[in-house]
């Protein structure tokens, strides 16, 4: 849409790159080409905008196959006006001076001719042509057919119309035959997956089967080492007691050397001991015999009196030491009374 402002009773219209614009005041050109940009009177100018670009249309119609069968086609068509000036003669591109909007609807004119003659052709192939194979092939086919008859349509020239592409997107059954050919191939699916299915059972069933055998030879392995390892830790220990047994042999001869030595030693010593005591004894003997000898020869020559005195004083000095005397009445009555007899006498 053309981008048109007002200013004191002029218009300035400013066109898009992609738009063809047509000036035309009192029956002669003014203006003519894409993104132009000028002023003009409202009430004397006729305008046209033509776009130039590539435009797609997209169309969906219903066809019957050979078999009498209903499919839908999907189909986009991309198109451009390649002779502006004779499209907006044959239709209607002028543009309200004050808004710049199109008076008619000329692009839905396009897209009426070129999905009508879209269709007739598709229709032609369809009609001779089974639905099995339309749905193998129908797509191809269909494209082919509907981009020959575009470009051979004479109208479309005629209107400054050039077709640049057909593209067939899909043809597709009515829901019920599309579940019905599904069927099939979905149980040829489902049995090739359930062939997969057993097929993979069979491959794991297999495989630990090898993981069972594998696990039962690792363990007859391991239970024949452990046997080798046990009959070698027997042998170990039973060289170990011996190296034992040899050594508290060797320890006990030699404990046994040390002990009669010791032994030998000792006795030694107590003969000697034995010995030097019997010697001290003697000695001591011999020395008291004559310290006792002497003793009498001193006292043989002393009298009697004198000996009494020395024997109650060696008493004395064995007796001893008293510290306190607790003499009762009845000792001291009995005293008194033989001090007193002894008195009388």
């Amino acid at each position: 849409m053309a981008d048109i402002t007002r200013r004191l009773g002029w218009r300035h219209l400013r066109g898009a790159p992609t738009a063809h614009i047509r000036h035309h005041r009192g029956g002669q050109l003014l203006h003519d080409g894409p993104g132009l940009s000028f002023w003009f009177r409202a009430l004397s100018a006729a305008l046209s905008e033509v776009p130039v670009d590539d435009r797609e249309l997209a169309m969906t119609f219903h066809a019957r196959t050979s078999d009498f069968q209903d499919v839908a086609v999907q189909a986009t068509v991309t198109y451009r006006v390649s002779d502006p000036a004779l499209a907006s003669a044959r239709l209607d591109f002028s543009v309200d001076p004050d808004t710049g909007v199109w008076r008619g609807a000329p692009l839905e004119q396009l897209g009426t001719l070129l999905t009508e003659t879209a269709q007739q052709h598709a229709l032609d192939v369809l009609a001779r042509t089974t639905l099995a194979s339309a749905l193998v092939d129908g797509v191809a086919a269909v494209r082919d057919r509907v981009a020959a008859g575009l470009g051979a349509e004479p109208r479309l020239p005629a209107t400054g119309i050039e077709v640049v592409a057909v593209r067939v997107v899909a043809l597709r059954p009515e829901p019920e035959v599309e579940r019905a050919l599904r069927t099939p191939a979905r149980e040829q699916i489902q049995q090739e997956a359930d062939r997969a299915t057993y097929e993979r059972r069979a491959v794991a069933v297999e495989r630990e089967r090898a993981i069972a055998e594998n696990e039962l030879a690792s363990q007859i392995e391991l239970a024949r080492r452990e046997e080798q390892l046990v009959e070698q830790r027997g042998t170990n220990t039973r060289r170990e007691a011996e190296e034992h047994a040899a050594a508290d042999a060797v320890r006990a001869e030699a404990e046994a050397v040390r002990t009669v030595r010791l032994a030998d030693a000792e006795a030694v010593r107590s003969v000697r001991l034995a010995r030097a005591e019997a010697e001290g004894a003697r000695e001591v003997g011999e020395a008291r015999a004559q310290a006792q000898a002497a003793w009498l020869r001193v006292h043989a020559d002393v009298d009697v009196a004198t000996l009494h005195a020395l024997t109650g004083t060696r008493l004395a000095e064995n007796l001893p030491s008293i510290d306190s005397v607790t003499i009762s009445p009845d000792v001291l009555t009995g005293l008194l009374a033989k001090l007193g007899a002894r008195d009388g006498t």
